[in-house]
């Protein structure tokens, strides 16, 4: 009976972890950032939009330059939110050869 009730506290305890883990505007589909309270569709593509062209989020601050964003939504997010590692936005390397 212990073990039963032990075992569903686990469970309920990692789904209400898992509900309140912050979303990381880096990684985050679509998808994953509608989720976040204050964030619809169109804000959540803006935010992919904005990754893909800047190669990524430096601080939760940038968001402020992501379309539908100003300072006061920013710091509604700012719990909701999290910046992982940025994506390295590469460019080829010139090539010496010409074409032929």
């Amino acid at each position: 009976m212990m073990k039963k009730l032990f075992l569903v506290f686990a469970i309920a305890f990692s789904f209400a972890l898992n509900a309140f883990a912050a979303v990381d505007l880096n990684s985050a589909s679509v998808t994953e950032l509608e989720t976040v309270k204050g964030i619809g569709p169109s804000k959540a593509q803006a935010i992919v939009d904005y990754r893909k062209a800047n190669g990524g989020f430096k601080s939760i601050d940038d968001l402020d330059n992501v379309k539908g964003f100003g300072k006061k939504s920013v710091d509604n997010l700012r719990s909701e939110v999290t910046v992982g590692k940025a994506a390295k936005t590469e460019k080829p390397a010139k090539s010496d050869k010409k074409p032929n």
